[in-house]
């Protein structure tokens, strides 16, 4: 890698760098911010939503790492879109970095100066890095510490900024971002999770979980090295990711409204994304989509609107209006979001926290897979799993819902119906 590298960044938390200020906390739960069990590690996750105009909102969940010896604690976004660690460094003097927490290196006995490719390097030689996203940039050196997520620890590499402009990092609440993304995203693989969690991890098992949730009356988690049931409201199933971008990106078959195919789809693929607040896509076909759907700004066929639904490993996942629609009083947006990456990443569609909502994914980097069941809230009637036949161009019902429903109260789960 050359001194002062110039890396442009097509990662998937863009839409979480245009983020504007005027956050308000929708949820906060850190007593049961961080749960061990055996060698499986889940970290609660605060949601905050910050106000873009009065029908859009941009939302982040973020949750607490340290890092160092003695630990520096940090609080980040979980990105699955990403797939380096950036957190401020005490040499940024930026409004950016002075209004967050900033990685003292000289108060850590572990903390050295690496390459930002991985190398190990005489301090004096090491080289810097400038990564730009979509509003603004980050320019930072590469540090070797340890990174804990709750009692998980591993050595890693990651970016301490020295610069960072002011739009929009400045006006975000939380410190920096940890990305979760497959480690050909990242610097090399000692920046990357991903690889540390293959290799020589204490883990139960080698993948990580993602439950979301918009309620005060359930915590929001990232679970690491487990799958939890009590979260699962039907059958889990495995999609294959397709690609070497790096993304947790898997095949769409095509695109249904109330379950029925539209044949908008030839090659799709989408990438599930934990740090994008929308759903986003191809600016063609989203267009296409806004037209079918038809959410009118007054929002008076509100009730009327048809779920959308996408098809992913013979099954149709989907979103009812209250998933996919920003409302706010009469005022009603779809919360879809023009975004053309691209080739070879692109054209690519974009699974957000709308989507993270109603379904619980699991990551799987070993077998290069995700995982795809119904998320069970509490309160909340879930909604069955249905399977695509593509004979019929619709949706078949399962035929046995009630037997993963009667296994999981058996061995007493959480329940599964409203109550």
């Amino acid at each position: 890698m050359t001194l002062m590298a110039q890396l442009v960044l097509l990662c998937l938390c863009a839409s979480l760098l245009t983020e504007v200020a005027g956050v308000l906390q929708r949820s906060t739960s850190h007593a049961e911010a961080e749960t061990t069990s055996g060698t499986a590690v889940s970290m609660g996750l605060e949601l905050r939503v910050a106000e873009a105009n009065k029908a859009v909102h941009k939302m982040a969940y973020f949750g607490q790492i340290t890092v160092g010896d003695p630990p520096q604690e940090f609080t980040v976004v979980f990105d699955t879109g990403s797939a380096n660690l950036i957190i401020p460094g005490s040499g940024c003097n930026t409004e950016a970095c002075t209004s967050h927490r900033r990685f003292n290196m000289k108060a850590s006995s572990t903390a050295r100066r690496v390459n930002c490719d991985g190398q190990e390097v005489d301090a004096d030689l090491a080289d810097e890095i400038t990564i730009t996203f979509g509003t603004g940039e980050i320019t930072g050196i590469c540090v070797k510490d340890q990174i804990c997520v709750g009692s998980a620890c591993s050595q890693g590499d990651f970016i301490s900024s020295l610069d960072e402009t002011s739009q929009p990092f400045a006006s975000f609440t939380f410190d920096g971002v940890l990305g979760l993304a497959l480690p050909s995203m990242a610097q090399s693989k000692e920046f990357s999770m991903m690889s540390r969690m293959q290799s020589g991890s204490s883990l139960k098992k080698s993948l990580f979980s993602v439950f979301l949730s918009d309620s005060n009356e359930e915590t929001s988690e990232v679970t690491f090295g487990a799958v939890k049931q009590e979260h699962m409201a039907s059958e889990m199933f495995w999609v294959d990711v397709t690609g070497t971008s790096g993304y947790w990106e898997v095949r769409i078959s095509d695109i249904t409204i109330d379950s029925k195919a539209q044949l908008l789809c030839e090659d799709c693929r989408v990438a599930v994304d934990t740090g994008t607040s929308q759903l986003a896509g191809p600016s063609a076909l989203m267009s296409s989509l806004r037209s079918r759907v038809d959410v009118k700004p007054d929002c008076s066929n509100y009730h009327s609107l048809p779920q959308l639904g996408f098809i992913i490993g013979g099954r149709i996942l989907n979103l009812a209006p209250a998933d996919y629609v920003d409302k706010m009083g009469q005022t009603c947006s779809i919360s879809m979001m023009d975004l053309d990456v691209p080739p070879p990443a692109g054209p690519l569609f974009i699974f957000g926290i709308p989507f993270l909502q109603k379904y619980y994914t699991v990551y799987d980097p070993i077998a290069s897979r995700v995982g795809f069941a119904v998320a069970n809230h509490k309160g909340r009637t879930p909604e069955a799993l249905l399977t695509f036949n593509p004979d019929l161009a619709s949706a078949v019902a399962p035929t046995k819902p009630a037997s993963f429903l009667s296994t999981l109260r058996a061995n007493a789960r959480a329940p599964l119906t409203a109550r």
